[in-house]
C-alpha cells in the first residue's frame, strides 16, 4: 500500500516552478506580442478614426480636439459617402464581379483540381509548376496584352470583362488548393460511388464536393477577397465612372481645388472593408483547415 502514493507522485505531471528569470522572460515576450499587435492595428484604427470626423474636424488637423481620441464623432462622410459621392453603385459592380468571379473559379478549380488529383495524367507536375508559375505571373505584365484584345473585342470599359480577367489569377491558387485537399479524400469513397455507376462528374458534385466542403470554402473566400479588392486590372480597364469598382472609385472621393478630405475616402475604405472582415470573421475555422489540407500526410 505504502508505493500506490509513491507511484501516483511518479504518474503526476511536473509542475514548471516559476522563476524570476523566467518570469521576465515570459513578461517581456508577452510584452513585445503587445507592442507588435498595437502598432499592426494601429494604422485600422487611425482610418476607423478619420472616417468618423467631420469636414471641419479635417480642416483643423491633427491636434487638439482632433488627437489620438477625439472629442466628438459621427457618421457624416459615412452618410456623404453614399448621398452625395453616389458609392452604392461601385460597391453592387464589386459585389456582381466578386460573386461572378468566385463561381466560375470554384467550378473549374475543382474540377481542375479533382483531375489532377485523380486522374492519370502524365506530366501532373509539370501541370502543377505551370499552375504555380501563372499565380505569380506579375499582374502588370499582362496588362498591356489584354488592355490591346479587350479594345479589340470593343468591351474595353465595361465591367462585366472583368469576371473573366480576375478569373485569370483567383483560378490557380484555387487549382493548387482544392488539389491538395482532394490528395486528403481517400479514394474508397468515390470507388463506392463509381461502382454503383455513377459518372466522374457525379462523384465529384454528390460525394466529393461534401466531404471537401472547407477546401471549396476557402478557395471561394480567396478569390472573392482578390477579386474584392483588385485596382491595377480597374483601372486599367474602367473608363466611365458608372462602371468603377469600389477600390477604384475610392480615388475620386474627397478631394476640391485646396483641400482632400480624408475623412471621406477613409469611410469608404473602411465601408468595403466590412465585408472581407465579416466573411472572414464567419468562415473562420472553414478557412484554417482548408489552408492546413496536406500538410499532414
Amino acid at each position: 500500500m505504502a508505493a500506490l502514493p509513491l507511484a501516483r507522485h511518479r504518474l503526476e505531471p511536473r509542475r514548471a516552478r516559476l522563476t524570476p528569470k523566467k518570469i521576465i522572460r515570459e513578461s517581456l515576450f508577452y510584452l513585445a506580442v503587445v507592442i507588435v499587435i498595437l502598432i499592426a492595428l494601429f494604422p485600422f484604427y487611425w482610418i476607423l478614426r478619420t472616417s468618423l470626423l467631420s469636414d471641419a474636424q479635417v480642416n483643423q488637423g491633427v491636434g487638439g480636439a482632433n488627437g489620438i481620441i477625439p472629442s466628438h464623432l459621427g457618421f457624416a462622410a459615412w452618410r456623404n459617402v453614399f448621398s452625395q459621392q453616389g458609392f452604392l453603385t461601385p460597391l453592387r459592380n464589386s459585389f456582381v464581379v466578386a460573386l461572378c468571379c468566385t463561381a466560375v473559379t470554384v467550378v473549374v478549380a475543382s474540377m481542375a483540381g479533382y483531375a489532377l488529383s485523380r486522374l492519370h495524367i502524365r506530366g501532373v507536375g509539370a501541370i502543377l509548376g505551370f499552375i504555380l508559375l501563372a499565380g505569380f505571373f506579375p499582374v502588370l505584365a499582362i496588362i498591356g496584352p489584354l488592355f490591346l484584345l479587350m479594345k479589340n473585342l470593343g468591351i474595353l470599359g465595361s465591367v462585366y470583362p472583368l469576371i473573366i480577367i480576375y478569373t485569370v489569377y483567383t483560378l490557380p491558387i484555387s487549382t493548387w488548393l482544392l488539389k491538395s485537399f482532394f490528395d486528403q479524400i481517400p479514394t474508397e469513397l468515390e470507388d463506392a460511388a463509381l461502382t454503383d455507376g455513377a459518372t466522374r462528374l457525379q462523384t465529384l458534385r454528390r460525394v466529393i464536393i461534401p466531404v471537401a466542403v472547407p477546401g471549396v470554402f476557402t478557395a471561394a473566400i480567396l478569390s472573392f477577397i482578390l477579386a474584392w479588392n483588385d485596382f491595377a486590372f480597374a483601372v486599367a480597364f474602367l473608363q466611365s465612372p458608372q462602371n468603377f469598382t469600389a477600390p477604384l472609385a475610392i480615388t475620386t472621393f474627397g478631394f476640391s481645388q485646396f483641400q482632400v478630405y480624408y475623412n471621406l475616402i477613409d469611410a469608404a475604405v473602411v465601408i468595403i472593408s466590412i465585408p472581407i472582415a465579416l466573411l472572414v470573421l464567419v468562415a473562420q475555422r472553414r478557412i484554417v483547415s482548408g489552408l492546413t489540407a496536406g500538410s499532414f500526410r
